[in-house]
């Protein structure tokens, strides 16, 4: 997953990143609300947001996507333990509230609670050609043999399969993949749909030319 992370204490901002990076995630952390300037319009799996920032409020900026119309999952990471705060931190748009200090294995775990619930509603478990893949259990077979995919590839099949049947640009990819501030190379992307077309099929990933890559889920 993709994970915006916005924490303004470094000790902790730091902690949760590289915690999280560990599970596999890419994470993007801002210690501010104007540091997001340079993300706007990104496309996030989830957000992680600390309630009091040193330039304004978190929760107001998360009701401020809500009233958008983004329905990104939304993380409350706060302090603030009262219940009226916590009712106020779920009705302002947050679909889940931690409560410092906490474990960052909890918050991986309500992480991958996330994901099995977005392959339920979605392409969790699904065929692509003669590949059968179980995003929320990360295994994937072809004629019966499982497969070992990278990380990287991983990220590549799930961010392609949350949004099957959509064209999705390269820019967009290689950001989900890697993160806002990583150093891309210019083929890294192609070099990750070569390797994953190699292991699952050569049609499982069409290339749309001059917009992106797409899949396209197979009749069961």
């Amino acid at each position: 997953m993709r994970l915006l992370l916005l924490e303004d204490d470094a000790i902790l901002g730091e902690g949760l990143r590289d915690y999280l990076r560990g599970e596999g995630h890419v994470v993007d952390w801002f210690g501010s609300l104007r540091a997001l300037q340079a993300v706007a319009g990104e496309p996030y799996d989830a957000w992680l947001v600390d309630w009091q920032l040193p330039d304004g409020s978190g929760l107001d900026w998360l009701s401020r996507q809500r009233q958008r119309g983004d329905g990104t999952p939304a993380f409350m990471l706060t302090a603030r333990d009262r219940l009226e705060e916590r009712v106020r931190g779920l009705d302002g748009g947050a679909d889940d509230y931690l409560v410092k200090p906490f474990d960052p294995a909890e918050l991986a775990a309500r992480l991958r609670v996330l994901q099995r619930r977005g392959a339920a509603g979605g392409a969790g478990s699904c065929r692509v050609g003669d590949a059968d893949i179980d995003l929320a259990a990360h295994s994937v077979q072809v004629a019966g043999q499982r497969v070992a995919l990278t990380a990287r590839e991983w990220a590549l099949l799930e961010a392609l399969l949350r949004r099957a049947g959509r064209v999705v640009a390269k820019a967009d990819l290689e950001r989900l993949l890697l993160g806002a501030d990583a150093e891309v190379q210019s083929n890294a992307l192609e070099v990750h749909v070569s390797s994953v077309r190699r292991k699952l099929g050569r049609d499982l990933i069409e290339t749309v030319r001059g917009l992106g890559y797409r899949i396209t889920l197979s009749d069961r």
